[in-house]
């Protein structure tokens, strides 16, 4: 089973956020979401490991994602 990583390891994080922000910039709410949405399955797609995945879930699930 595949273990998530919670250490930084995100070469050049300041540089990510800042191209991340101007990927949505000029987006309504809906494209900014479905851009969202596929950079998540990019990424899981890089990840893989549906374990990692879940544990990556459940993480952001207990950071205080807002529920109605």
């Amino acid at each position: 089973m595949g273990r998530l990583s919670t250490e930084p390891r995100i070469t050049r994080p300041d540089d990510f956020y800042e191209a991340l922000i101007k990927a949505h910039r000029g987006l309504s709410d809906e494209q900014s979401r479905q851009l969202n949405a596929s950079l998540i399955l990019i990424l899981a797609n890089q990840v893989g490991d549906f374990e990692v995945l879940q544990q990556a879930l459940n993480l952001a699930q207990e950071d205080g994602v807002a529920r109605d």
